[in-house]
């Protein structure tokens, strides 16, 4: 149910929208340069697996696997066509694969992944808990996830809303449904599942928030 909802919700995301749009925006392609180098700083080598959680069409997989040095990533995402466009575009990439999926029920054992990593993903989700605590489950004990939120700050506020004025942003209309500011930290409902936290930073003047936590049982 969940994974119909989100879907419909973000249906007319298009299929290559970050690898589009940051070709095409100058706007699109600071904010996401941005973003790239300061999670760069987060990311850590790891000699296993690494998972994605709202992978898109693969652009933030790929820096993902090129700073981990991970031998397999695997990107999740609710929108079929955009894990179609990142298995055919991606294809060379021979430890990379993309499937469809939902945050709340992942489709992995226990333990199977040495990171975790949910970019820009937790206000887009319908349960906020039970996808924590599914990263949680998938993550390799001394394993780290890695979470990005937009802060919902007042400088944030007031761009989100211009920006999506312009036709190219009006495809994420109604689809941030959960917000971390105030005392609905990120941070709060990371440590509740059991991770221990590492990292609590804000970037672009405050308008994001990036966790990242270690699973130490």
């Amino acid at each position: 149910m969940n994974g119909k909802k989100s879907a419909e919700l973000h249906k007319n995301v298009p299929p290559d929208w970050y690898f589009s749009s940051i070709r095409s925006n100058p706007f699109q392609w600071l904010w996401h340069t941005v973003r790239f180098r300061e999670v760069s700083r987060s990311i850590e080598k790891v000699d296993g697996k690494v998972l994605d959680v709202g992978s898109a069409d693969g652009v933030f997989t790929k820096i993902i696997r090129d700073e981990s040095g991970a031998k397999e990533i695997i990107g999740l995402d609710v929108l079929k066509s955009s894990v179609d466009w990142a298995n055919k575009h991606w294809k060379s990439e021979k430890n990379m694969s993309f499937i469809v999926g939902v945050s709340e029920d992942l489709p992995f054992r226990a333990r199977s992944f040495d990171a975790v990593f949910a970019l820009e993903v937790m206000e887009h989700v319908i349960d906020t808990s039970k996808t924590i605590e599914e990263i949680y489950r998938v993550t390799k004990k001394n394993g780290y996830a890695v979470f990005l939120v937009p802060t919902d700050s007042l400088l944030f506020q007031i761009i989100w809303f211009i920006v999506r004025k312009f036709a190219w942003a009006k495809i994420w209309e109604d689809c941030h449904l959960q917000s971390f500011n105030g005392k609905n930290k990120l941070s709060k409902h990371v440590k509740k599942v059991g991770f221990k936290v590492e990292e609590d930073r804000t970037f672009w003047l405050g308008m994001l928030n990036l966790v990242k936590a270690r699973k130490i049982k």
